[in-house]
């Protein structure tokens, strides 16, 4: 046995032991549960079991006495019987489901927590390089600068070769 868990590679190789086939098993009996709960929680399981105790309850009451098993005169003591085991099955299966649900959606939200710190670390170094961008943009020399700039110097120049033509 424990050679045949050596050679699995679905598990780190400290968990490769009997309890991952115990957990393996437990998640199949929560897989069943869970499709037990939902399938009660369908209108089709409501209409089959109200078609059932209307079949059982007409049946015990219409039926020739030597054919009736639940007689209503007692007020349907099997059928109540019946009833109450079904719901005393029901609730547990149903609060199975719903635990392994809420470990579903605690597992989610852990999720979600994470990928919205990612999210606001990343949006954060964004916002923080569209500002880089923007000093970086507002320190550059615009177009109108450089002709303002070039023409300045012209007139420099052009002030400067004044006094020597008026010289010559």
């Amino acid at each position: 046995m424990a050679r045949r868990n050596e050679l699995r590679l679905d598990a780190p190789k400290g968990i490769r032991s009997t309890f991952t086939f115990r957990s393996s098993g437990r998640d199949r009996f929560g897989r069943f549960t869970e499709a037990i709960a939902r399938g009660m929680g369908t209108p089709w399981f409501l209409l089959g079991l109200s078609a059932f105790v209307i079949a059982w309850m007409t049946w015990n009451t219409l039926a020739p006495d030597k054919l009736q098993f639940d007689r209503a005169d007692y007020g349907f003591i099997a059928l109540t019987l019946v009833l109450s085991l079904q719901a005393s099955y029901a609730a547990p299966l149903i609060l199975l489901a719903q635990n392994r649900q809420d470990d579903r959606d605690r597992v989610q939200i852990e999720q979600d927590r994470q990928r919205a710190e990612r999210n606001l670390a990343d949006t954060e170094y964004l916002a923080r390089e569209v500002v880089a961008l923007r000093l970086a943009v507002k320190e550059m020399a615009t177009r109108d600068f450089i002709r303002a700039e070039l023409r300045a110097l012209l007139e420099e120049l052009d002030r400067e070769k004044e006094p020597d033509e008026v010289g010559k």
